[in-house]
């Protein structure tokens, strides 16, 4: 039985023994609580002491937690192997700057508010993933990877053709501010200020990318623990076991491929905001929607744990956190060595999350979740071990 499946029964029985919940004094909810605690810290108070540099740093695992939520659903929840993220990043993209800029020369806009067009960027996103259908709905494995691929060279293509959409590979179009009911968070306005910090652009995206996180988040557990995602794991153990209990596995496997290309749309807005541009790729092989991306979305599930959407976004930390923390901690571009044989922070990464996936299949297949289930067990067989051998418990 896979570590979800087996996760989620170990939570039901131990509800059970415990008459439906558990005391306030049970080691296990102590640690849950202090842990959620702890992390409530750790993610809203960045923006009142770290520069700009690092809130970037921040940011950008944001967008990659965000992508890599939606493709545990979709490979470690309902076992549909997918290389087409940065496609609809790309359309997510393109969608929030066309609905949401005005139309000028040479560059197509709709001009409506910036909510409508953050909407209709996930909405596109997710109905060409229904479009998909018919090949995301039959097709299995290593050919659903290679047909999924072929959408990000069908991207590269239209995203420097039209260039009225998406502005073009050589200039690109500027990414409309998002106002939420009156406040805007690409620009200073109106002035904001909390403990004296003043919550400018770059503390403004971190809250509005972390808001897109929790939603993200909390979404994805919701469907994960619901009857969705019990289909969606029957499927991905055994599809004959599964349509013989009464699931449609087409329209199972076609619901979950568009809800992740949803959240992959929502990624790719994130990825314009970031960089307040919108700009295609030269390449199939390298930028913001090429196979490269593609892959490292693969490599955070894999690192965090097939299907674990809490693991999904401390792989997107190892993968898209650690080049640029380590840029800022050298204070520059070059690792080891100088020239065209210096080792730079990207290539050293690659490395690093290379290794890290050897090792999850080699010792630990269920990634850095089950790892942090197996310390989290221990800890309360610690606690309950002391608490029984105490004189009070004895």
């Amino acid at each position: 039985m896979s570590d979800t499946l087996a996760a989620d029964r170990d939570s039901e029985a131990s509800t059970h023994r415990r008459g439906g919940g558990r005391s306030v004094s049970d080691p296990a909810v102590l640690f849950s609580w202090g842990f959620r605690l702890a992390l409530l810290l750790v993610v809203l108070t960045p923006p009142l002491y770290l520069d700009d540099s690092w809130l970037r740093v921040g940011t950008y695992v944001m967008i990659g937690a965000v992508g890599a939520i939606g493709l545990t659903l979709l490979t470690g929840q309902a076992g549909q192997l997918s290389l087409a993220h940065p496609f609809f990043m790309l359309v997510g993209g393109i969608t929030y700057c066309v609905v949401g800029t005005e139309d000028k020369p040479g560059k197509f806009g709709l001009g409506l508010p910036s909510l409508v067009a953050l909407i209709a960027a996930i909405l596109v996103a997710s109905l060409l993933g229904l479009a998909f259908a018919p090949v995301a709905g039959r097709v299995r494995g290593v050919y659903l990877g290679v047909a999924t691929l072929s959408l990000v060279y069908v991207g590269l293509y239209l995203g420097q053709k039209y260039t009225s959409l998406s502005g073009g590979t050589a200039s690109g179009r500027p990414a409309p501010d998002l106002n939420l009911f009156g406040l805007h968070t690409l620009k200073n306005d109106p002035d904001l200020s909390v403990l004296g910090q003043a919550l400018e652009r770059e503390q403004r995206v971190w809250y509005l990318f972390l808001l897109f996180l929790g939603l993200a988040y909390a979404l994805a557990q919701g469907a994960v623990r619901s009857r969705p995602g019990r289909a969606w794991r029957a499927i991905r153990d055994n599809e004959s076991a599964a349509a013989a209990l009464g699931v449609h596995v087409p329209r199972v496997r076609t619901e979950v491929f568009a809800i992740s290309s949803g959240y992959a749309g929502l990624t790719g807005v994130m990825v314009v905001m970031w960089y307040r541009l919108m700009k295609p790729d030269d390449n199939e092989f390298a930028g913001s929607y090429s196979i490269g991306v593609a892959i490292a979305f693969l490599a955070m599930i894999l690192i965090g744990g097939l299907g674990s959407v809490g693991g999904a976004i401390f792989g997107a930390i190892l993968v898209n956190g650690l080049p640029g923390a380590l840029s800022l901690w050298i204070g520059g571009n070059e690792l080891f060595g100088s020239g065209v044989h210096a080792v730079t922070p990207a290539i050293f990464t690659s490395f690093v999350y290379g290794t890290a996936i050897i090792l999850v299949v080699l010792f630990e297949p269920g990634g850095l979740a089950a790892l942090g289930r197996r310390v989290k067990a221990m800890l309360c067989r610690t606690q309950l071990g002391s608490t029984l051998l105490s004189p009070k418990g004895s």
